[in-house]
């Protein structure tokens, strides 16, 4: 998947929040846990590792949004360190194991959060890739729901959100 057409949109709607709520701070380590809780929102959804429920995994759709709240956080944390020179989605992990998965993409932001380089950055990308394949969502899939909630976070931003 092309990333610089979402880089693009995402630095708009970083732009955008930014001046309609007036931040003048570094928000790069609020970002970075935000990053963190929606991809405990998105394990949260899978219910993966649940193991003593046996309450099913939310709908499909709700888990590709939660899955989409995170791609906003990872591009706009690639601007904020100028790593947005990434032009494709870099090979996901081939783990299937949605427990594994979801820990080894915290550890991957964790080191990312302590050095900003582009290789940690990348290795998030390959474990949102991972999951993305566990999850059978394919890069079209993805695209089309971020475009949705990049245009409901606009809606949010101008309903006083």
């Amino acid at each position: 998947m092309k990333l610089q057409e979402l880089f693009k949109m995402q630095a708009e709607l970083d732009h955008f929040i930014q001046s309609n709520q007036n931040i003048t701070e570094d928000v790069f380590r609020k970002k970075g846990l935000s990053l963190l809780v929606e991809l405990a929102e998105l394990a949260n959804e899978t219910r993966c590792f649940k193991f003593w429920s046996s309450k099913k995994a939310s709908e499909r759709s709700v888990i590709l949004e939660e899955y989409v709240d995170s791609i906003h956080f990872l591009l706009s944390l690639g601007i904020e360190k100028d790593l947005n020179t990434l032009e494709n989605w870099p090979e996901p992990i081939s783990e299937k194991d949605l427990t594994e998965l979801f820990l080894q993409t915290q550890y991957a932001i964790q080191a990312f959060l302590k050095n900003y380089s582009m290789s940690n950055y990348m290795e998030i990308w390959s474990c949102y890739g991972g999951i993305a394949v566990a999850l059978e969502f394919s890069y079209d899939e993805v695209l089309d729901a971020y475009m949705k909630k990049n245009k409901t976070n606009y809606d949010r931003q101008n309903e006083g959100y």
